[in-house]
């Protein structure tokens, strides 16, 4: 293999080197000084994020299974910031008592999954796509059941396990029908052998169903709220932000390269499915007291938006689907960022805990505020300018009454979001949660959470930049 190969690989190589790193000074790490183990992982990660902003070619590997474009490196460097982002808000909790001890096998784990999807999203070839599919969530139900302890983390990792092969069973069923009627497993060649017969429709149904578990689209996110709630707050971010930005990414290379020719088809398949998925979230987000129950089903809801930027099948959806990702991982991760910090230091995660928080903790509610205004599309942060483009998107493509359907969603989500607002601002608390100050960790996350939502909001070079890539996935 060749400097070039390297070069091109160097993402999935990288985060493999820094797993062998991270394992080794397991080995040798001075058992006093554990804690200390998760600095070092993060910086060595920083540098791996670092480096994977370098210019790189493009081209492909393995006879094409393993394809590199300018697209796909950008949705890899975006991944790559989230699971920093996270990194960093989770030192707290990993240096409780009870964590001190498997410190290592918490990025090991996590750095496992995103080398996984960084080779799902490098896929050329179903079964490279496959592999990076299962790399990228057998290690997820582990770090799901990480609070051992805990006996809902437990299930959460049992149900996440579960439902991870029964998913991965309905895509293989969706593929063999259509490696059955092609004869391929090239993207490229199913694309040119695809003739619209009633076995490759099925076989597509089949393929997006399967997806569809992995992206919590309704109805296959049942599974989504009590995998949320059971899991480490920090690991729910993640399945919440790094896990759900990487099945949408894979999900439209294949859409856009692989299956052109039924665009009409998958266009009514999610044209139903984002009505169902926005309406749904939505409303059962109301209904919750539990933080990340709530979040869980707001991600559900994001993930009907995103739907809206997909159905497009051009330039232009592609592009304010990879930017609104983008805008979601800072937004999302500053809720969650909020959460995971009076989640390490009290142990609270109701809703109703929250109550008076501005007097005791005024930054953390300021923050929270902001990134639920994100999350909403209120004007001026990122959000509004991310589902902007997004309702664009599918308006070009003459989804007026979808969009219409979004924009009344937009108005639900506003009202459940403001619960909160009011209930950190306006509802009283005999006993709110106590001042505290966080890490640095954590504080520079959710600095740069702040600076994401605006910047991505205000600097417009960002959504031209990915657009000027958006040509060839």
């Amino acid at each position: 293999m060749s400097l070039v190969n390297f070069s091109l690989m160097r993402h999935e190589l990288l985060l493999t080197f820094a797993a062998l790193v991270i394992l080794t000074a397991e080995i040798f790490w001075n058992p006093e000084k554990k804690r200390s183990i998760s600095l070092f992982s993060i910086i060595l990660f920083i540098i791996i994020t670092v480096i994977g902003f370098i210019p790189s070619p493009s081209g492909s590997l393995f006879g094409g299974m393993y394809e590199v474009t300018p697209v796909r490196l950008v949705m890899k460097n975006i991944l790559n910031i989230g699971a920093l982002l996270i990194f960093l808000q989770s030192v707290s909790w990993l240096n409780k008592e009870e964590n001190s001890e498997k410190i290592s096998e918490y990025f090991i784990l996590l750095i496992s999954t995103l080398a996984g999807m960084n080779f799902m999203i490098s896929a050329g070839h179903f079964l490279m796509f496959y592999l990076g599919l299962e790399l990228a969530s057998i290690p997820l139900a582990a770090v799901a059941a990480y609070d051992r302890y805990n006996n809902k983390s437990a299930e959460a990792g049992i149900k996440f396990i579960l439902i991870s092969a029964l998913s991965s069973g309905v895509l293989l069923y969706g593929l063999s029908m259509i490696y059955g009627t092609t004869g391929t497993l090239y993207f490229k060649g199913v694309a040119e052998l695809f003739a619209n017969s009633n076995l490759q429709i099925l076989g597509f149904i089949f393929f997006f169903s399967g997806m569809a578990f992995k992206i919590s689209i309704v109805p296959f996110h049942l599974w989504t709220a009590d995998v949320y709630e059971g899991s480490p707050v920090n690991v729910t971010s993640y399945l919440s932000v790094i896990s759900k930005g990487a099945a949408i990414f894979i999900l439209i290379i294949v859409l856009y390269t692989v299956f052109p020719v039924i665009i009409e088809a998958w266009q009514k398949v999610l044209y139903v499915t984002a009505i169902l998925t926005m309406t749904i979230g939505n409303l059962f987000a109301i209904r919750q007291n539990n933080f990340k129950r709530f979040l869980a089903f707001s991600s559900i809801s994001q993930a009907g938006y995103i739907l809206l930027g997909i159905i497009g099948g051009n330039q232009l959806g592609m592009t304010s689907v990879i930017y609104y990702i983008l805008v979601y991982i800072f937004s999302n991760l500053g809720a969650f960022g909020v959460v995971a910090a009076i989640s390490s230091a009290t142990g609270k995660e109701k809703i109703e805990d929250y109550n008076g928080l501005y007097k005791t903790n005024p930054g953390l509610s300021l923050i929270m505020t902001l990134a639920l205004f994100s999350l909403a599309g209120i004007p001026p942060v990122a959000g509004f300018f991310g589902k902007f483009f997004l309702f664009t998107a599918a308006a070009q493509k003459g989804f007026y009454v979808l969009v219409l359907i979004a924009v009344l969603n937009t108005i639900i989500a506003l009202y459940y979001y403001l619960l909160v607002v009011k209930a950190m601002f306006i509802n009283k608390n005999d006993k709110p949660i106590e001042k505290f100050r966080s890490e640095f960790t954590t504080r520079l996350a959710l600095g740069i959470c702040v600076a994401g939502i605006f910047i991505t909001g205000f600097a417009s070079i960002v959504f031209e930049l990915i657009r000027s890539m958006s040509f060839g996935v």
